[in-house]
């Protein structure tokens, strides 16, 4: 067995990875994560450019989640000239081909506000190399972290945040993954960003990123949700990881449940807006287990985890 480390990852390029997904990679039989590379190193401008004009990282693990290598980007995400920025993204294999949904804006802003963000849809043989198949007709132009689930009576849903909705997690339906339905908001108790759905323990929960930790919340049917406390909002006393876990990802398999989340090491939570130097802005990877405790997640982010984390022969399917 091999001990975990903390952190479990950090970007070698710009030190800036957050929003992890992770994907099992058939061809090589390998786990891959896909992040948002924010430029945590870009020059000092009192702005907010250093979060756009990002690329998706990707790092790939052999071991069960022991060990990550840096692989570089994902390639083929432009559809226009220029530089532009992608952020917060989730893969889907339907066995036959990846397909990515990314949130997506044009160009370079400086600033948070003032501008569209789309989730557009590519597919990919390889995870390394994607085709643009459209930009989604969803509730508005300002929607980011898509998070997609298999449903159980066939047919995919995708929950997201819309931003023009005060924050609230919308969903929309699809039988194959190329043409979606907006059903409404899904989650409508708190502002927050990145949903997150998985199956544990006999019921589907959320987690949602309220920025002073992630949200629980608990459905029987995936269409009412019931908020059931917070994970990730005490500090961890391991290496990067006091403060708050931001936008997680979690993969269940017969090892348990694991949460994939970043964390902002440089800065108290007083400070997450601060736009200083490179260690305010970096950023690293973490991951913890998540168990079902009454009515409830609880997760210890100081337990010692040994690999593998994530089955080395990759999901059930």
């Amino acid at each position: 067995m091999t001990a975990i480390d903390r952190p479990l990852f950090r970007d070698p390029v710009h030190d800036g990875a957050t929003d992890p997904t992770l994907v099992f990679n058939r061809h090589a039989g390998e786990w891959w994560m896909f992040y948002t590379s924010r430029r945590a190193d870009a020059p000092p401008m009192n702005d907010v450019s250093w979060v756009h004009g990002t690329d998706i990282g990707i790092a790939s693990s052999a071991d069960g989640g022991a060990t990550w290598l840096y692989r570089g980007i994902a390639e083929g995400l432009d559809i226009e000239p220029g530089r532009h920025t992608y952020w917060a993204p989730e893969i889907v294999d339907d066995g036959t081909e990846y397909h990515m949904f990314v949130s997506v804006i044009r160009g370079v802003p400086t600033r948070w506000a003032g501008h569209a963000r789309v989730i557009r849809h590519y597919t990919s043989h390889d995870l390394f190399t994607w085709s643009y198949r459209s930009t989604l007709p969803l509730s508005s132009e300002r929607v980011i972290d898509a998070c997609v689930l298999r449903l159980p009576t066939g047919g995919y849903r995708m929950w997201y945040k819309d931003e023009a909705d005060h924050a609230h997690t919308y969903a929309a339906d699809s039988d194959d993954l190329a043409r979606w339905t907006v059903l409404g908001p899904a989650v409508e108790c708190s502002e927050h960003e990145g949903p997150n759905v998985f199956e544990l323990g006999g019921g589907y929960w959320m987690l949602v990123d309220e920025w002073q930790g992630q949200r629980v919340l608990h459905s029987r049917d995936l269409e009412t949700w019931e908020p059931r406390g917070l994970v990730l909002d005490r500090p961890g006393q391991g290496p990067d990881d006091g403060g708050y876990g931001y936008h997680a990802d979690v993969v269940t398999s017969g090892l348990g449940a694991y949460v994939f989340y970043f964390t902002h090491p440089g800065q108290s939570d007083d400070d997450a807006a601060r736009q200083g130097d490179d260690n305010d802005r970096r950023s690293s990877i973490q991951v913890a287990r998540l168990r079902v405790s009454g009515d409830t997640l609880v997760c210890d982010r100081d337990e010692a985890l040994e690999a593998p984390v994530l089955p080395l022969e990759g999901p059930v399917r």
